[in-house]
């Protein structure tokens, strides 16, 4: 558990324990394997680089594909978001933002947590701050910012990133 706290490395068991109940709690607490004695060491070789594999799997598809969202494409590895194909001219900060909500798509996301999240500090007093920054992005990437399609505000709560095909 503190491993995956910190890292998404492959995490393989080799246990002389072959109970059923202690490989369920080995995979449940964030194992990705779980071998027991007597094993082989070729086949311990080989779920080691099956697992390095899918890692690397995730890793390239993760920073190859960008993420759609309606007419919205946010780059990841070029920091670039477009709309309808055209590049907008986002911040750094409103990146950040669009990104963080992206990667929550749907999630009502509350000013303080997208404060702490983007910004790295504590959110006290950080209310103008956030609705600013909402409100410049909103003008890059709506059509009609007063009437906002995908960004949108959740009184009292926060707000949301929606693909406006899908309401």
């Amino acid at each position: 558990r503190q491993i995956r706290q910190f890292s998404h490395c492959p995490i393989l068991f080799l246990s002389s324990k072959n109970d059923e109940l202690d490989k369920i709690l080995g995979l449940a607490v964030g194992g990705d394997d779980y071998v027991t004695k007597p094993f082989s060491p070729k086949e311990v070789a080989y779920r080691v680089k099956a697992q390095l594999r899918r890692m690397e799997y995730r890793r390239h598809s993760a920073f190859s594909s960008a993420i759609k969202i309606g007419a919205l494409t946010i780059d990841t590895e070029s920091c670039l978001v477009s709309k309808d194909g055209r590049e907008l001219a986002l911040t750094a900060r409103e990146f950040e933002i669009l990104l963080y909500l992206a990667e929550n798509k749907g999630r009502v996301i509350s000013r303080e947590r997208l404060y702490e999240s983007v910004w790295k500090e504590d959110s006290l007093g950080c209310d103008n701050t956030v609705m600013v920054h909402i409100r410049h992005l909103r003008e890059k990437i709506e059509t009609d910012p007063t009437a906002p399609q995908y960004l949108i505000t959740r009184k009292g709560f926060g707000y949301k990133l929606v693909n406006p095909d899908e309401t």
